[in-house]
């Protein structure tokens, strides 16, 4: 038992291994306080199956974490003549089922080694860090005390392009430091010939308590089961994932026969680990598979995150996101300004919440014009705008049900090539469609050919990011002409694409009225601006009755 901290704790389990019918080694950490260690020494005296070990002040990543194990392992060996297996438990694992019950696995595989161990060369077992060229180089300054100094010096290595020789016989392996040997591997390891050589090739290896058992192992042993008994794992990162009360029902269908690492204060686990033995020691497998699952997804979901959820704790980088949404939407452009009533017409033939202009400038344009939408989102055009992607992406995340808003020229431009790249994106657009309410508008005729000019130039360069080789939304494009010759036909089609029924598009709500469209045209054309998008209107059309351009 590896013990560096939490003296208290690593006590009473060293009882529980002890009352189970396991001999103890201890290795206190040279660091560790001498109130604690003096505490630790009384609450276990008396107990003849607890030894200590000589003490070595240990450092994460550096070789006396491998000698205090070499210690520990050749105190047991030397100590206790009838020990079968040592197995490597720190002062944190907690044991979950009756020490009885690995015994008596241990009993079933009695020429079994389980340790972790897998070719650094073909296997890309670390997270990060290094992986071959910790065999390859010296590592001379501590990792985690001297970072700089570690990373500059390995940087020089590189440079240079320096090599370590390989001891002749030894293919690099890693694994968990959380092993559980035979007697006979672990003396082989222990008293090799050739041990003094070893030890001074790995006391510059990087993290030698992942790899010198593992790699020695593989001399030795007969029969490697390439496996940890001890139920530790570990994030996207490389750190131990901490189990906590909470995880009290996970740990127990796990059926192992070990689990590190434990918080200290989670009194819950402390409490109803390891279970009581009733009846016979049982020998059956451990069970970790579901834990494995869970922990996989925990590490997919810290790196991915959640589709359309901009999280503080990982805000993703451009384009690197795991889905810009959480879920479809359509983006529906020019149907407002030829319906009225098209936002009450489409919401009672679809199940969606239908929005009016939520990215219009004056404010959010929420269904039924509420001040609060969905989530608590404010129709404030200010808050919304210091973010407008974690807006649009809250909003259609919050509801189940999809959303559906209307857009325009006029609206603010700056989240088209997030929608026009966004694959749960659906777009329908009539082009110059914009032009039905200044044909109505009553306003000066210069005034309008400005605002024309302006609606049509923005809208211009919306098509061509339609258009654009990384388009990913599907979309839908009609110019004005196309749709109003036709716009039964256009709207059974989308409301096939938006999940209604294609027979509502028979009673349409009412039109705005185009007449004298294509005599308005022709004004804008005489007065030097040319339309490219309304399609073909007559130009000898009839105005309409209430113009006044």
């Amino acid at each position: 038992m590896l013990c560096h901290n939490e003296l208290p704790r690593a006590a009473k389990l060293a009882q529980v291994w002890a009352a189970g019918g396991a001999v103890v080694a201890i290795h206190i950490d040279a660091n560790a306080p001498a109130d604690e260690v003096a505490t630790l020494r009384a609450d276990l005296a008396g107990h003849e199956d607890i030894v200590y070990s000589r003490r070595h002040r240990c450092e994460w990543g550096a070789f006396s974490l491998v000698r205090a194990t070499q210690d520990a392992a050749a105190l047991l060996l030397d100590r206790f003549e009838d020990i079968t297996h040592v197995m490597v438990v720190s002062g944190s694992c907690l044991p979950l089922r009756p020490v009885a019950d690995l015994r008596a696995f241990l009993a079933r595989h009695p020429t079994r080694d389980f340790i972790e161990s897998v070719t650094a060369a073909d296997v890309g077992w670390t997270v990060g860090g290094l992986n071959e060229e910790r065999f390859t180089m010296r590592f001379p300054f501590a990792y985690r005390r001297h970072r700089k100094l570690f990373d500059r010096y390995v940087a020089l290595q590189r440079r240079w392009k320096f090599r370590r020789h390989i001891p002749e016989g030894l293919v690099p392996h890693l694994g968990s430091q959380w092993w559980c040997l035979t007697r006979p591997t672990l003396h082989a390891i222990l008293a090799d010939r050739r041990r003094p050589e070893f030890d001074r090739y790995f006391s510059r290896v990087w993290i030698p308590d992942e790899s010198y058992f593992q790699t020695l192992a593989r001399r030795h042993s007969t029969q490697i089961e390439s496996r940890s008994l001890t139920l530790a794992k570990f994030d996207g990162q490389g750190k131990p994932y901490i189990f906590y009360n909470d995880h009290r029902q996970l740990l127990e269908e796990s059926g192992c026969f070990v689990a590190r690492k434990i918080w200290p204060n989670a009194t819950g686990l402390f409490a109803h680990f390891p279970r009581p033995l009733i009846g016979e020691a049982s020998a059956a497998e451990p069970q970790p598979e579901r834990v494995d699952r869970m922990i996989g997804q925990a590490v997919a979901r810290r790196k991915l995150g959640r589709p359309g959820l901009y999280m503080q704790s990982r805000f993703p980088r451009k384009d690197a996101e795991n889905g810009k949404t959480s879920g479809s939407y359509a983006v529906m452009q020019g149907f407002s300004d030829l319906f009225p009533d098209f936002e009450e017409w489409l919401a009672d033939r679809i199940d969606a919440d239908v929005h009016g202009h939520v990215m219009s400038k004056h404010g959010v344009e929420f269904a039924g014009r509420m001040p609060i939408g969905p989530g608590g989102l404010s129709d404030s055009a200010a808050l919304r705008d210091l973010d407008q992607r974690g807006f649009v992406a809250n909003l259609i995340r919050i509801s189940q049900r999809e959303q559906i808003v209307q857009y325009s020229p006029r609206d603010s431009q700056d989240l088209n090539w997030f929608m026009a790249t966004d694959p749960n994106a659906q777009i329908f657009v009539i082009t110059g469609a914009w032009a039905v309410p200044l044909l109505h508008s009553g306003m000066p005729f210069d005034d309008i050919r400005r605002v024309a000019a302006k609606l049509q130039r923005i809208e211009l360069a919306q098509i061509d990011i339609l258009n654009s080789v990384w388009l990913k939304a599907r979309t839908r494009v009609w110019d004005l002409g196309d749709f109003c010759s036709r716009p039964s036909g256009v709207m059974r089609n989308i409301l096939r694409d938006l999940g209604g029924e294609p027979a509502a598009a028979a009673n349409l709500p009412q039109m705005r009225e185009i007449a004298g469209m294509g005599r308005f045209l022709q004004r804008l054309r005489n007065a030097g601006l040319r339309p490219q998008l309304m399609g073909e209107f007559p130009v000898a059309d009839t105005m309409p009755k209430k113009e006044n351009i």
